[in-house]
């Protein structure tokens, strides 16, 4: 236990140094428009990265196991750091073939202790999180126990995740139990994340769609309506809009 615990104040370590070394103010500077709250990171050059990844994943996998990198994940997400997060995030990806039911509960847990963006939880949700259903570790019904969440990231994973599954041929009619109980969520990152996936299955399955935002164009979030007919006419999508209340004259 001893040395499981040192080789991941280690491997910390080495990340974190390489993060310092390798920071660029220009690309903080950069990066900070697309987060309301401020970029939380380094701003590490892209190619940068990915090869000191590739490099890391080369050296470590005969002492690394999933097991282990789920450790070392809980530490890196705990830091907070965007490209400390995103290591952690490729890790796990790495370790793909080995996910069982309780690797996808255990990375739900980082949502309580340091995802706080939608930029390292849209990246887990498509690398991660959709590859448990593509390979059928479990079962779609296990995201519903995630939209009573306090964590908004945590929420919004649910439709992004099911973004990546459109591909694979996700249907309406098990989507939308999903996403219902979200359907008047007040995050703009959820409502963004349900717009987004409404969207993209509208081009598949127009009737389907179109029937889901009219049973809820009045109760759902604005952003939900904005972001699902984005791709409609400008004529088409009116009829989408929040219908007024007329106000009976005293």
């Amino acid at each position: 236990m001893k040395k499981d615990k040192s080789t991941i104040e280690k491997k910390l370590k080495e990340i974190h140094n390489f993060c310092v070394k390798n920071s660029k103010k220009s690309n903080i500077e950069k990066l900070s428009k697309y987060f309301k709250d401020g970029f939380d990171g380094y701003g590490l050059d892209q190619k940068v990265y990915e090869t000191q990844l590739d490099k890391w994943i080369e050296e470590w996998k005969s002492e690394m196991t999933l097991s282990e990198y789920l450790n070392l994940g809980d530490e890196l997400v705990r830091v907070g750091k965007y490209e400390e997060i995103s290591f952690a995030i490729s890790f796990i990806k790495s370790e793909r073939k080995n996910y069982s039911k309780s690797t996808f509960n255990r990375i739900g847990r980082w949502f309580d202790i340091g995802m706080t963006n939608w930029a390292n939880t849209d990246v887990l949700c498509m690398l991660v999180l959709s590859s448990f259903f593509i390979d059928n570790v479990i079962e779609l019904n296990e995201l519903k126990l995630w939209t009573t969440s306090h964590s908004e990231w945590k929420r919004r994973a649910v439709p992004v995740t099911l973004v990546e599954l459109i591909k694979h041929d996700l249907k309406p009619k098990k989507v939308f139990p999903l996403i219902e109980p979200l359907m008047s969520d007040n995050s703009e990152y959820v409502q963004k994340g349900i717009g987004t996936l409404l969207r993209g299955l509208w081009k598949i399955y127009p009737a389907e769609i179109e029937d889901f935002l009219m049973k809820w164009k009045d109760k759902c979030g604005r952003l939900i309506i904005q972001y699902a007919t984005e791709k409609m006419s400008k004529d088409y999508r009116t009829k989408f809009r929040k219908t007024k209340k007329n106000i009976s004259k005293i």
